[in-house]
């Protein structure tokens, strides 16, 4: 099986470790960027950052640049989001069996449970792979987090999108498609607490195998600048959810304590997962 990758340059925060953590297993990445270092939104980006991270780390000539024009005024930047992981997509399908979406914040940290998955998914004739990833809100000190968990502190996994692809598939929104999945998470039934309770599980895989997606793990300053440039940017404006943020990152303790009384999404554990510098700006 060939497996290539893509990545949009945006976030330098976990850009090095999470290409670092499957780099051994793809053929080539697709490296996607605006050609004017603008985001969806049309801020600026700290793109010669990004590629900086990118050349250091690509130690075996595997990355292949795509520059483009991605920052479109007349499109949402959900819109945009999608219009720029289709067009990467259809570049890194060149020559691949299947194609890997991890982006920037996710690291991988078992790639043999993934590719055991990913084999098992491609027998099975699905044309997509949903793989449990840990959703990590903010970091409480060193290699300790408020992490998404159940009403009962119980790990809560999300699937914002089939983390594999086989080549040539079309998305509908961001990473989403409508083709066949195949479906790995951490327990025998569903534990994405936005998935339907009658979601089928196709395979179960360790709780440490899963990815960690490191995605509000930020300072307060690198945080502002990702609600202004995500995909995401309007829908969390209007939601308030960077004060929310901030509120737990000073006050984790009480956050978990609140745990068993708060909505979906606002349950929270405290976990101990690897950890790594922060390579923002």
């Amino acid at each position: 099986m060939r497996l290539n990758a893509y990545i949009m340059l945006a976030d330098p925060a976990f850009l090095g470790p999470s290409v670092r953590s499957y780099y051994s297993i793809v053929d080539r990445i697709v490296v996607s960027y605006d050609e004017n270092a603008k985001s969806w939104t049309g801020t600026p980006l700290p793109l010669e950052h990004c590629l900086e991270i990118i050349r250091k780390l690509d130690t075996e000539g595997k990355c292949d640049y795509r520059p483009g024009h991605f920052a479109r005024p007349e499109f949402n930047s959900l819109q945009n989001d999608t219009h720029q992981r289709q067009t990467a997509l259809a570049q890194a399908s060149e020559g691949a069996d299947w194609v890997l979406q991890l982006d920037t914040d996710e690291v991988m940290p078992r790639t043999d449970v993934f590719l055991g998955v990913l084999d098992r998914a491609d027998a099975s004739g699905a044309w997509a792979m949903d793989y449990p990833a840990r959703w990590l809100y903010t970091r409480v000190q060193p290699g300790r987090f408020l992490e998404a968990s159940t009403r009962l502190w119980r790990l809560a996994c999300s699937f914002p999108g089939p983390l594999a692809v086989r080549a040539g598939t079309v998305l509908e929104l961001a990473r989403q498609t409508g083709s066949p999945l195949y479906r790995a998470d951490v327990r025998p039934w569903n534990t994405d607490p936005a998935g339907p309770p009658e979601t089928i599980v196709h395979e179960v895989v360790p709780a440490d195998a899963a990815v960690l997606h490191y995605s509000w793990v930020r300072s307060a300053e690198d945080i502002a600048r990702k609600v202004g440039w995500s995909g995401h940017s309007d829908e969390w404006r209007k939601s308030g959810k960077y004060g929310l943020w901030l509120h737990a990152t000073r006050r984790p303790k009480s956050t978990v304590l609140k745990t068993p009384f708060a909505r979906k999404w606002r349950q929270y554990r405290l976990s101990r997962v690897l950890d790594f510098p922060d390579e923002g700006v």
